[in-house]
């Protein structure tokens, strides 16, 4: 079954695994794949979808909430998996088979499909760690103006180079990590002081402040909708989200929706 336009969705976000469903009249694609192969056919029945229509799996690193469903991948033999030399090489001795790797440079840009893909470095503890910006061209009848739509996916990294800021400003959906609450990670009594210092430093996570921050240095007028995702369920809530980012929706002129942990979205429907 194709769908007439692009249309996306998160079908789970969080420490406990990140995935989101990105469906173009073409292609069916993973943004990450952090549960297993059977929770993720669960969470793409639940959207009317299953392993079985997905065409490419793509991995921004090799930590196990983003990477787990590779190991479950065997019997779909259709997928490739998407992912930088050192992410695969990573994930693949963990494995007792070899997916479809596609691997390709960490910066490049190059096409999938009707899909463009733009690869990008984020900073964060991982072999080599990338961000996303998925591109489609849209359809080109008169009426449609054959406008191109496009998702940035931003997630696991402890500050913004100014190279990110330009990889995101222009997509018209943004989804990035609003992990911390700084004083909640501080408070919290269950995570060692190493814990903390890795979560908050500049390769941990991003906070609530710091997305905020990010948000107002880019501020594109491109932006039509903002996720905010990766939340950590002892050290940040949506009440600690909205006092961080207070007033910001009036001034970057689009709605934002706070993804609980293990939570999903509906379909952004592309116009």
């Amino acid at each position: 079954m194709s769908v007439p336009r692009m249309r996306f969705c998160i079908l789970g976000s969080g420490s406990d695994g990140n995935c989101a469903l990105l469906q173009t009249p073409r292609a069916r694609v993973l943004i990450d794949a952090g549960f297993s192969a059977r929770r993720t056919n669960e969470l793409l029945a639940g959207v009317g979808e299953s392993l079985a229509n997905i065409d490419a799996v793509f991995i921004t690193h090799e930590h196990g909430d983003h990477a787990s469903a590779i190991c479950g991948l065997a019997k779909h033999a259709q997928i490739k998996v998407f992912a930088n030399r050192a992410t695969a090489r990573v994930v693949q001795a963990k494995l007792k088979h070899t997916p479809a790797w596609q691997l390709f440079e960490t910066g490049a840009r190059f096409d999938f499909l009707d899909l463009q893909v733009e690869s990008f470095s984020v900073p964060h503890d991982a072999q080599e760690p990338v961000g996303f910006l998925f591109t489609h061209q849209g359809d080109a009848a008169p009426e449609n103006n054959g406008a191109a739509h496009s998702v940035a996916w931003l997630t696991d990294l402890g500050h913004t180079p100014r190279h990110i800021h330009e990889h995101i400003r222009n997509a018209e959906v943004l989804v990035v990590e609003a992990n911390h609450c700084p004083e909640m990670l501080q408070a919290d009594k269950r995570r060692p002081w190493s814990t903390k210092q890795r979560i908050s430093g500049r390769h941990g996570h991003l906070s609530n402040h710091a997305v905020r921050e990010l948000l107002e240095s880019v501020e594109s007028p491109a932006w039509r909708q903002i996720y905010l995702t990766h939340l950590s369920r002892e050290c940040n809530s949506a009440e600690a989200i909205q006092r961080a980012l207070a007033g910001i929706d009036a001034k970057l002129r689009c709605p934002f929706a706070i993804v609980p942990p293990g939570e999903s979205t509906m379909f952004y429907e592309f116009a």
